[in-house]
């Protein structure tokens, strides 16, 4: 893997961490949400393990089935990406 998809991966997962972080919060207090939306974007865009980790930490998102579904889907199939694109000198010439 080349350092760049690595640092990608890297920031994406802190970004989708803060994003629940901060949408716990602001659920706590009322104030303006972050959407669903923003929070899978964050997710598919290399963050999903940072997103999982912040549902847990959090406690955030996990009474949702889209979310306690859809995350480790997420996470799964960009594992799965990150293996055939690591492999693909193997299989793909």
């Amino acid at each position: 893997m080349t350092l760049w998809l690595l640092l990608w991966i890297l920031v994406w997962t802190i970004l989708a961490f803060a994003l629940m972080g901060i949408d716990k919060w602001k659920a706590k207090h009322g104030a303006w949400r972050v959407p669903e939306k923003v929070l899978f974007l964050s997710a598919l865009a290399g963050g999903s393990l940072g997103a999982l980790a912040g549902m847990a930490l959090f406690r955030h998102k996990t009474r949702h089935w889209s979310f306690r579904l859809g995350m480790p889907a997420i996470l799964i199939l960009q594992v799965a990406v990150l293996l055939l694109w690591s492999w693909r000198g193997v299989w793909f010439p």
